[in-house]
């Protein structure tokens, strides 16, 4: 009995979308296929299958449809990624210009996957990439061409195992259809490309500080922060942040966020826009959260309690970081 090969695409969108705007992109989607997962805020991904009977279209077509119907009807630009799996499909996204759309056949996978730097698999972060480079280990290939056992010695068993499934292109994960899952997203568009280290940490800073805010004021808390950093070309960088407990505390909201900021290593990047979103949101009221004796951080949410009554009472600009002062 032979496997049925997968078709599986990820759409990257190029522009910052709202709530309403991003659902009208899952309808639209799902019009050309019911087997959609959202990947918010910019993102989604399909299985083509039933989609390459009812069009009697290559998968590479079928992706262009759903490309140009959106651009048609919505204005909005895409690059996509065409491959045997999710995880495929998502970093042939990635390697995309926008308008563009690269095609990774399973025949070819390996050879497509082989050379590319460590660092663009799903999961690679630097402290990981900085233990396989003082071993030698710059590309996915040479990572699949090691030892599981190595690589268990150098990483752990579970990091160790996961990393060698990604490095020979595997990943069993289906599409699963579902509503984009509950967040929070906060944007800022600038009114020109900016080069300046000091504003982009203003912006990411600002947006951090307003998630918190509307955290507070529904009476949610966030598990995990992510921040997408426009450039000039309209490509973008993501990276996402896991943290330690479920918090609507803006300083912590704003380490986390200005912790990703700094781990780009923008320096003098010509960026167009930021987001910061906050999900795996939760009921602050069945939240838990860690005791602390540090008195400065009992004293610091009694002053965060005070700022939000004064900006009910007063407006939105009544309270505000210093850093943000003008």
């Amino acid at each position: 009995m032979t496997t049925r090969q997968r078709h599986i695409a990820h759409l990257h969108l190029h522009d910052a979308l709202t709530e309403t705007q991003y659902a009208d992109v899952i309808e639209l989607v799902s019009s050309i296929t019911p087997h959609v997962q959202a990947v918010p805020p910019d993102a989604v991904q399909l299985d083509l299958a039933s989609a390459l009977r009812y069009f009697d279209m290559s998968p590479y077509d079928v992706v262009q449809l759903a490309k140009i119907r959106m651009k048609a009807l919505y204005g909005i630009d895409s690059s996509a990624g065409l491959a045997g799996n999710r995880m495929l499909a998502a970093m042939a996204a990635d390697a995309s210009a926008p308008g563009r759309t690269t095609w990774v056949p399973a025949e070819r996978a390996a050879e497509w996957l082989y050379p590319r730097p460590v660092t663009a698999l799903p999961g690679i972060g630097r402290a990981t990439a900085s233990t396989l480079s003082r071993y030698g280990l710059h590309t996915v290939g040479q990572v699949a061409d090691v030892p599981p056992a190595t690589l268990q010695r150098l990483l752990g068993a579970g990091q160790a195992r996961l990393l060698a499934e990604r490095a020979r292109g595997h990943d069993p994960r289906p599409v699963v259809p579902m509503e984009p899952a509950a967040y929070l997203v906060d944007d800022l568009v600038l009114d020109r490309d900016c080069l300046d280290p000091a504003r982009h940490h203003r912006s990411v800073l600002g947006l951090a500080d307003r998630i918190g805010r509307r955290l507070r004021g529904e009476g949610q808390v966030a598990g995990r922060i992510t921040l997408t950093v426009r450039y000039a070309d309209r490509s973008s960088t993501t990276r996402m942040h896991k943290l330690p407990e479920p918090t609507n505390h803006s300083p912590a909201l704003v380490a986390a966020a200005l912790g990703l900021l700094t781990a780009l290593g923008l320096q003098r990047a010509r960026v167009r826009a930021f987001a910061v979103r906050a999900d795996d949101l939760l009921p602050a009221g069945g939240a838990y959260r860690q005791l602390s004796l540090d008195r400065g951080d009992a004293r610091a949410r009694a002053v965060e309690a005070a700022a939000d009554r004064a900006r009910r009472r007063f407006g939105a600009g009544a309270v505000r970081p210093a850093a943000l002062a003008d």
